[in-house]
């Protein structure tokens, strides 16, 4: 078997967008995130991962219409130490999550809204973790 006729084939770089908000940089770090399987969706889950420590930082849609569902993140992050971010709408959560179809023409479609999102593993540091850690005042 000749190994000479196989050509290696780069994968093509991808430029990290410029972040200049703070919803930039979560979409951002969610997306780095998904790469290395470090999105956690779902209260149950979140709950489980806040409570064991493992949760690096926490997303919460502000528009979830369940005020114990949001007291019971909030408390369970401020027990831990463990920042939470407020995003605005959960249907963008839930597409910054994964949790959606993407057509053939790169479109998000089918999107699922998710209330809460926990990141344990941010995958490679780049300039939108850059800008969220500044933010949380961890950098």
């Amino acid at each position: 078997m000749a190994d000479d006729d196989e050509v290696e084939v780069e994968a093509p770089v991808e430029e990290e967008e410029q972040v200049t908000d703070l919803m930039g940089a979560a979409k951002g770090v969610l997306k780095r995130a998904l790469m290395v399987d470090g999105v956690i969706r779902g209260l149950h889950e979140v709950a489980k991962h806040i409570d064991s420590s493992k949760a690096q930082v926490v997303f919460l849609a502000e528009s979830c219409n369940e005020p114990t569902y949001k007291k019971l993140v909030q408390g369970l992050a401020l027990e831990k130490n463990i920042p939470v971010i407020d995003v605005p709408d959960n249907k963008s959560l839930g597409e910054w999550a994964g949790l959606c179809k993407i057509d053939k023409d790169g479109l998000p479609r089918k999107v699922v809204g998710a209330s809460c999102v926990c990141v344990t593993d941010f995958g490679e540091e780049g300039e939108a973790y850059n800008f969220m850690m500044s933010h949380l005042g961890k950098a």
